[in-house]
């Protein structure tokens, strides 16, 4: 799954002040792509990574996604993208407190209409990939950040994206389960061609990229993407 930014710029306005949050963005990413973005906090990487995802629309330019123009979309549209092609790993989280570590990591295939039987083998398989199955009914409450952290990314993987979009996925994990996660993530993008853009400060990441692009004051860096990591 490709993505490609042309000329994009996105605006926010704060009362009387307008943020540039991007300034004329332009980049692409091939299909099984390992890209770190890195920059300080406030560069721009998360809104760039919102807008990679279909989470968000920019003021001007064009994002295009496995060759579809992203801006002439409607919400049905992108909301299937986002459910069936990508997987989201956010910095806080954002998991349902309500429903167990299990369910949690079941619910985007609950979405996709995908069978029980098939689900539950799925999130099982996935919790034991990253260490919880043990947790499996816990809530997420009852979960440390680290712990927390790899629901996340068990919940973005299991549906077997096209793309994986993470900000800071190593943030909250000790160096020994970070390194187990990158090292499930590298397999991925080398035997299924998982395309992956992480918004990181972590040296391990920027390791592992193939590409390495550097983001500042919401413009991309002139001389701040390489070929190799």
């Amino acid at each position: 799954m490709s993505i490609k930014l042309t000329s994009v710029n996105k605006e926010y306005r704060l009362g009387q002040t307008v943020v540039h949050a991007l300034c004329d963005v332009s980049l692409e990413v091939d299909q099984g792509d390992f890209v770190a973005l890195v920059g300080p906090s406030g560069s721009g990487k998360s809104t760039l990574l919102h807008m990679m995802g279909a989470l968000d629309q920019p003021s001007s330019g064009e994002v295009w996604v496995d060759n579809r123009l992203v801006n002439s979309l409607g919400d049905h549209e992108l909301a299937q993208i986002r459910r069936d092609r990508i997987g989201f790993i956010f910095q806080s989280f954002n998991l349902i407190p309500v429903l167990s570590v299990f369910g949690n990591v079941e619910l985007p295939l609950v979405l996709q209409h995908v069978a029980k039987k098939e689900r539950q083998a799925r999130v099982a398989a996935m919790l034991e990939r990253v260490g919880l199955a043990e947790r499996a009914q816990h809530k997420t409450e009852e979960l440390s950040g680290g712990q927390r952290q790899r629901v996340a990314i068990a919940r973005a993987l299991v549906t077997r994206p096209s793309i994986v979009l993470s900000d800071e996925p190593t943030a909250n994990l000790d160096s020994t389960t970070g390194e187990e996660i990158l090292e499930l993530m590298r397999r991925l993008n080398q035997e299924q061609q998982v395309t992956l853009l992480f918004a990181t400060h972590d040296p391990r990441i920027v390791a592992h990229a193939r590409r390495v692009v550097g983001i500042r004051d919401g413009r991309i860096q002139t001389g701040g993407e390489s070929a190799e990591a």
